[in-house]
């Protein structure tokens, strides 16, 4: 495959081409999630606080960043969204903790933080059905080549969003953590 038709698989990876960084205070690569990050419902008793993040390296022609948290191992056939975020100006290279709960304003102007497999907007954390093996949380954000996603508001469900970055990401980096109960 070629990167012509600018698919996520062909980030940048060409000799001198440094990739995207992804880095979290709260989230190791590999380690168990915190209480913290753990959602509050559904027999889960976290804070459901977004984790703090930041990116470095972004390619050039980023107009923009998406964030997603995704459950690739949730029973539903599917998968499950975590956290949708969109529209993230090009400036922007960190989320503070928290940020992912809309009642805090912590997204930077123009950010859109699309709905959840919960059905609701914002950051919603590990809650793996109890007796299930760890699950895996993959954190990614997305250098998008576009300012705005191009069919995505503030009701797009998930698939609507991964939909329009499949066309429009130039790089993209994950952090993955754990959690089981």
């Amino acid at each position: 495959m070629t990167c012509a038709a600018r698919q996520p698989a062909c980030a940048p990876h060409a000799a001198g081409v440094q990739a995207m960084k992804l880095t979290s205070p709260d989230i190791a690569e590999g380690a168990t999630i915190a209480h913290e990050q753990l959602f509050n419902s559904f027999g889960c008793t976290g804070a459901n606080v977004s984790p703090a993040l930041s990116w470095s390296d972004a390619p050039a022609g980023t107009k923009s960043f998406a964030v997603t948290m995704y459950d690739p191992d949730a029973p539903t056939g599917s998968g499950w969204w975590h956290w949708v975020v969109f529209n993230i100006p090009a400036t922007t290279t960190s989320l503070p903790k928290g940020a992912g709960d809309v009642a805090k304003g912590l997204m930077p102007e123009g950010t859109i933080q699309g709905l959840t497999d919960f059905g609701v907007s914002g950051y919603g954390g590990p809650c793996p059905p109890p007796g299930d093996k760890p699950h895996r949380y993959q954190i990614t954000v997305f250098a998008v080549d576009v300012e705005k996603l191009p069919n995505a508001g503030a009701t797009a469900m998930p698939a609507l969003v991964g939909f329009d970055l499949n066309f429009h990401t130039l790089a993209k980096t994950t952090i993955t953590g754990l959690f089981g109960r």
